[in-house]
């Protein structure tokens, strides 16, 4: 069907009203169809609510199609949650600990990912659905086929019903990235060795859209796996390379054949990124002969005369190494493991790493006290857990609902979750007053119900995610309250027993917020973060030391400070992810205020340690040759860059995790009034300049990390 129906509504409620009229049409087909046709009560409630717990209390990201994808892989999970908790719910105790253990793991999925963690809260209801009466083992067969119905009315509905235009895919925006990267450095190349204004736009626009706060939640490459993660690294790789060619300016001279190299990669790079990549030996060839470029620029004679002339032949290197790792990332990205050959040694640690390996990598940087995956977890298998004891104990009426409650209504940090209980007590309340009125003057005419119940999911489901957590509440009570009316004969005292159980679901799930440390991803990423750049700090000033005394250096990459650097990389991207899987709260329209540039972030952590390595390794295939030291001139100017470069890098880090004294980040990072970049100490020779850039790039990408939204490139 190509009609939308959210397009005669106003502009907040389009999206909540199609979503609406999906879940909807679902619910009610599949309840009425069991209830009325089939004369089955077991099998029309399960088809409901399995409908409304993967399209209603769900927020799986993505169109149509994409949800409909993930609700077909979830079939299985459904019918095996189904399975365990109608078993284990025989028994309280069962029951309490069956809710412990799999309302930890559902929650604990989110860290493969947004879509997971979207579709986390709905398998939670699958699974407390049929813990409570009837305990009848015998009707599986019939909650297993109003199960399999429900998940069958959704798919096909979000597949065919009121189809979305598809945003472009990650991977689509990193190909457009390096196109224009291909056209940046064809116009540097070319005769006015200067990017025009368009060019300079499409640099900034093309950037600005690989950030994920600006990527749809569906799209966002959070997973575990190889692909993912090189996704994610393609993503900082051409938003670095758009950055260092942006910033090169004057006649390339010699170092024109590495910008024409680097032209032909990026377009080869954007065409493996598309769905059809282009493969052969040209493919090998465009990489090959950048890396013969650069070998020979690097190794073109100094030219003590020429400062300038080194210091853009510097530049240039760092924008063709940049280059390379775009390809390689974007190699790994769409053909997995079968690309782990062109890795370069210390990059992409995960590029040969067996699947499973990386998946308990995941798990284990997240099975602790400081994951909020962790806290998560903890916070709601704890609240149901308890919400189940209580309701099998003190044979809570439609204990069901109190669980509902729990689950719904707990949020990531406690001041979140009780100020959402006191709205949504305040709405349940509302709702109930409404229910009593409804359910006296209706009585036990089901007719009426059963009439009024798909115009009232219409309305709850539209209203409800736009107007907050409130009237959600209060129009589910309603909801609810008319399903139930149909399974069973119901008075106005039900929805006493529906303010009763959400006051204790709430309670329950304030009280177990309350004691399991709730923080949000926010303030973890910024702990990450911070930590990654104090370890950056540390490798900034002692590679800008290594390269003033001269060396071979040819051992560095197996110190200390390069595993500590790269386990805070590991941690931070760890914790991005984790950022970027946290779900959007229940009833939020809009997206994440913006912030700090994480990504900016990360990329500063991997171009310090990939800069450094290149400053302090020989190049592959060359033999160990101690460098010479730097003259007094250049060294002390060098070992000061680099003292300056990670002192802002101490102050970035501290603005991301502040305390209450921090001092704030001066704007702009870059003293105008300061020449230590542009200084040209006499005698210096080209690894001078090469450090120098280096160290440059590095206050860039700073700069990006603090940059407003508007200005962050």
């Amino acid at each position: 069907m190509g009609g939308v129906p959210g397009r005669w509504l106003p502009a907040a409620y389009e999206a909540s009203g199609v979503r609406a009229v999906r879940v909807a049409l679902v619910s009610a087909a599949g309840f009425y169809l069991f209830l009325y046709g089939f004369g089955s009560s077991v099998a029309a409630t399960y088809a409901l609510f399995s409908a409304v717990a993967l399209a209603g209390l769900s927020r799986i990201p993505g169109t149509g199609p994409q949800r409909a994808a993930t609700v077909l892989r979830l079939v299985p999970v459904c019918w095996l949650l189904v399975v365990v908790g109608t078993f284990l719910s025989v028994r309280t105790w069962s029951a309490v600990a069956g809710m412990l253990v799999i309302g930890f793991a559902l929650t604990f999925a989110a860290v493969g990912g947004p879509r997971p963690a979207g579709a986390g809260p709905g398998l939670q209801l699958l699974y407390i659905l049929p813990s409570f009466p009837p305990y009848d083992p015998d009707s599986l067969g019939l909650r297993l086929i109003g199960t399999t119905a429900g998940l069958a009315l959704l798919v096909l509905a979000e597949r065919y019903l009121f189809p979305e235009p598809a945003a472009p895919s990650y991977r689509e925006l990193a190909a457009r990235a390096a196109d224009t990267a291909a056209l940046c450095a064809r116009e540097l190349a070319g005769p006015q060795h200067a990017l025009s204004s368009a060019a300079a736009r499409r640099a900034r626009e093309d950037s600005a859209a690989l950030r994920p706060l600006n990527v749809p939640e569906a799209d966002r490459p959070a997973g575990p796996g190889v692909r993912d993660r090189a996704l994610t690294h393609t993503g900082l790789a051409a938003r670095a390379l758009l950055g260092r060619l942006a910033a090169l300016a004057g006649p390339p001279d010699g170092a024109g054949d590495v910008l024409h190299g680097v032209s032909r990669l990026a377009e080869r790079t954007a065409g493996e990124l598309r769905p059809q990549p282009a493969t052969g030996a040209g493919s090998g060839d465009a990489y090959e002969d950048l890396v013969a470029a650069r070998a020979r620029l690097a190794a073109a004679p100094a030219r003590p005369a020429a400062p300038t002339v080194l210091r853009r032949d510097a530049a240039v290197l760092e924008v063709a190494d940049v280059a390379l790792t775009l390809d390689t990332a974007a190699a790994l990205a769409v053909r997995g493991r079968a690309a782990a050959d062109r890795v370069q040694p210390g990059r992409f640690w995960y590029a040969r790493t067996p699947a499973p390996l990386l998946w308990w990598h995941r798990i284990q940087g997240h099975a602790g006290r400081r994951s909020v995956f962790f806290q998560n977890a903890v916070r709601i298998a704890l609240a149901l857990a308890a919400a189940r004891l209580v309701a099998g104990l003190d044979t809570l009426p439609h204990g069901f609902w109190a669980m509902l409650a729990t689950l719904s209504l707990t949020r990531t940090t406690v001041g979140d979750t009780w100020s959402t209980i006191r709205v949504a007590l305040a709405g349940t309340f509302a709702g109930a007053l409404f229910t009593a009125v409804v359910l006296t003057l209706v009585g036990p005419h089901t007719a009426v119900y059963a009439v009024l119940l798909p115009a009232w999911m219409l309305f709850a489901f539209t209203v409800g995610p736009v107007k907050g957590v409130g009237w959600a509440q209060g129009l589910f009570t309603v909801l609810v309250a008319m399903v139930f009316a149909q399974l069973a004969s119901a008075t106005w005292k039900l929805a006493g027993v529906r303010m009763l159980d959400v006051l204790i679901g709430s309670l329950i799930g304030g009280v177990f917020g309350l004691l399991a440390w709730p923080r949000g991803a926010h303030d973890e990423l910024g702990r990450a973060a911070a930590g990654l750049l104090r370890r950056a700090a540390e490798i900034v000033v002692a590679t800008s030391a290594a390269v003033a005394a001269g060396g071979t250096g040819a051992d560095a990459a197996s110190g200390r400070g390069y595993r500590s650097l790269r386990h805070a990389l590991i941690m931070a991207e760890s914790a991005f992810a984790q950022y970027q899987s946290e779900p959007m709260r229940f009833g939020a329209a809009a997206p994440r205020p913006s912030g700090p540039d994480w990504q900016a972030a990360l990329m500063a952590g991997h171009h310090t340690l990939w800069g450094s390595d290149r400053l302090t390794t020989p190049p592959e295939g060359a033999p160990p040759a101690a460098a010479p030291a730097l003259g007094p001139e250049p060294a002390e100017g060098l070992s000061g860059l680099g003292d300056r470069v990670a002192g802002r890098m101490l102050l970035v880090s501290a603005h991301l995790d502040p305390g209450g004294d921090t001092p704030p980040v001066p704007a702009p990072l870059r003293d105008p009034a300061y020449r230590g970049f542009a200084a040209e100490p006499p005698g210096a020779p080209r690894r001078y300049y090469a450090a120098v850039s280096w160290l440059d790039s590095l206050m860039t990408d700073l700069e990006r990390v603090t940059a407003p939204e508007g200005e962050a490139g």
